[in-house]
C-alpha cells in the first residue's frame, strides 16, 4: 500500500513540474509578455 502511495506521489510531482515548465514564459520561444501600446489621447485644450 505504501508502495502505491509513493508512486502516486512521484507522478504527481513529476506532472506538476512538468506542467509549470510548459506554462513558463522564460523558454525565448518567441511568445512573452506583450508590449504596450500607445494610444493617441485627444486633449482639448483652448488657444487663446
Amino acid at each position: 500500500m505504501a508502495d502505491l502511495l509513493l508512486l502516486t506521489a512521484v507522478i504527481t510531482l513529476a506532472g506538476l513540474i512538468a506542467w509549470l515548465a510548459a506554462g513558463s514564459d522564460d523558454d525565448n520561444g518567441g511568445g512573452g509578455l506583450m508590449q504596450p501600446v500607445l494610444v493617441p489621447v485627444r486633449s482639448n485644450r483652448y488657444r487663446g
